[in-house]
Parts: structure tokens; C-alpha cells; sequence
């Protein structure tokens, strides 16, 4: 199989995979904690697999992870108060975004799809984008930008929720994230220390200095129990076919 990882092409192999106009993928994840049962890099190990595996269906490359992110929220994503959580103030994620791109049409690139990973960075990857946009959008640079878990179906919703879904914001490190790793990196999974508390239960507001008892002490917002393999890989075989589709709709 061609490989489609940017960081593992010579110069040459790069330079030569761009003369098809391929689209270029960019995964943005971030460094945050993902309860006792999981590692850090949950959410850049998820969006670069999944890039990865739509790049293949579409021929496409997959360029290097950016592997921090915008600041991790108690209502989504835990907060600051765990080790090992790093945040990127938003003006550092945007200029990292906005110069990604800008790099990447220097070298000829003209079609992008953003794949966020990580809740909290969606808007800051958009101001990084409509920044890149503004200074190359006259090369004829398109981009998309994505969330991976908005392409959920509500067949696949029922296939792993048959109890009812929490919310997207609650499943941080909880069973969707749990399974699709245990689809793609079953070895990271730790079994044995999959949490099983109950949902956190939040005010509708925020407030800072964040409460750190308004977060589960797992880290997971829900339970993980529900996880497994088979519905990580329903989840990644939905998810890859719908991007995919999504892809050559907007880029051909």
C-alpha cells in the first residue's frame, strides 16, 4: 500500500505524491488527560488513524499531527488539574494552524481537510483557517474542517448506545473514545482501570478558577464500561466511509 504518512516520505516522495493535487489532511489534536485507562495522546492517536485511513480510500496524505491543543475544559474535557493535560493558549493554536497551511501551499498544496480530535479546539482551528484563507486564498486553497464524531449516524448511535446516548460533550474518555482505541491500539488500552462512575453533572454555566469536584476523579465524564473493539471498529468503518464521501463531494 502507498504510504500516505507525510512524516514517513523523503522530500522526493513528497514531491512527487503532490503533482495528483491530493488532499492533504491535518490532524489537530491536543495532550490531555483521558481518564486511568487510556494515554494522553487519545486525541491525536484517533483523528491521525482515522486520516489515515480515509487518505488511502481517497488518495490522499496525511500530514503531521498537531499535538496540542486549545485548553481543556472541565465540562468536556476534564480541565487543567490533571497531569499531563497541556493547553495551548488560542492565539498559539491559531498561528500554529494559520502557518501549517500556509507551509503547506507554499509547497503546492491546494486542497486541505482539518480533522479535529479534540471538543475544545474546533473554533480556534477555524480562526487559524479563515487567517490562512485570507493570505492564499487567491492560490485557489480550499479547506474543510471537520469534527470526526459529527458524522456519528443514528444507526451507529444505536449500535453503541443501545441504552440511549449521554452526549458528545459527556464522552470524553468514556465509550467512544475507549472503543475506537480498542479498535486501533489495543495495547494502549489498560481493561483492568476502565472507569464505571456515573455521568458528571454539570451547572449551565463555567467559572473560573475551574471547580475541580465538578469532574468525575477518573477524568472520564461517563462511564467507559460500555466500551469495546466491535463498536470502535462500527464507529471507524462508518466514520472513514462518510468522510471519505464528504471528501470527494467538496475536492473530487
Amino acid at each position: 500500500m502507498t504510504e500516505v504518512l507525510m512524516d514517513r516520505m523523503s522530500w522526493p516522495e513528497f514531491r512527487d505524491a503532490l503533482k495528483s493535487n491530493p488532499t492533504v489532511f491535518l490532524p489537530c489534536g491536543a495532550t490531555e488527560q483521558h481518564g486511568p485507562h487510556l494515554p494522553l495522546s487519545v486525541d491525536c492517536l484517533l483523528p491521525t488513524a482515522l486520516c489515515r485511513d480515509v487518505a488511502q480510500i481517497v488518495g490522499g496524505i496525511v500530514a503531521p499531527t498537531l499535538s496540542f491543543g486549545y485548553k481543556s475544559m472541565p465540562k468536556s474535557g476534564g480541565g487543567p488539574h490533571f497531569p499531563g493535560t497541556l493547553n495551548l493558549d488560542a492565539q498559539t493554536l491559531i498561528a500554529m494552524v494559520r502557518d501549517v497551511i500556509r507551509e503547506l501551499v507554499r509547497h503546492g498544496v491546494r486542497k486541505i481537510c482539518a480533522v479535529v480530535g479534540h471538543y475544545e479546539n474546533q473554533w480556534i482551528v477555524t480562526e487559524g483557517i479563515d487567517l490562512a484563507m485570507r493570505e492564499c486564498g487567491h492560490t485557489g486553497l480550499r479547506v474543510m474542517r471537520l469534527e470526526y464524531w459529527d458524522f456519528c449516524t443514528e444507526a451507529t448511535l444505536q449500535t453503541v448506545f443501545p441504552a440511549g446516548f449521554p452526549g458528545v460533550a459527556l464522552e470524553h474518555a468514556a465509550v467512544m473514545e475507549t472503543s475506537m482505541m480498542l479498535h486501533y491500539y489495543p495495547d494502549l488500552v489498560r481493561l483492568d482501570l476502565i472507569p464505571d462512575n456515573p455521568p458528571a453533572e454539570f451547572p449551565p454555566y463555567d467559572i473560573w478558577p475551574p471547580h475541580r469536584d465538578w469532574v468525575p476523579s477518573s477524568g472520564a465524564l461517563t462511564s467507559a464500561k460500555g466500551a469495546s473493539a466491535e463498536k470502535g471498529k462500527a464507529m471507524v468503518e462508518q466514520y472513514c466511509r462518510d468522510i471519505a464521501a464528504a471528501v470527494r463531494k467538496e475536492f473530487g
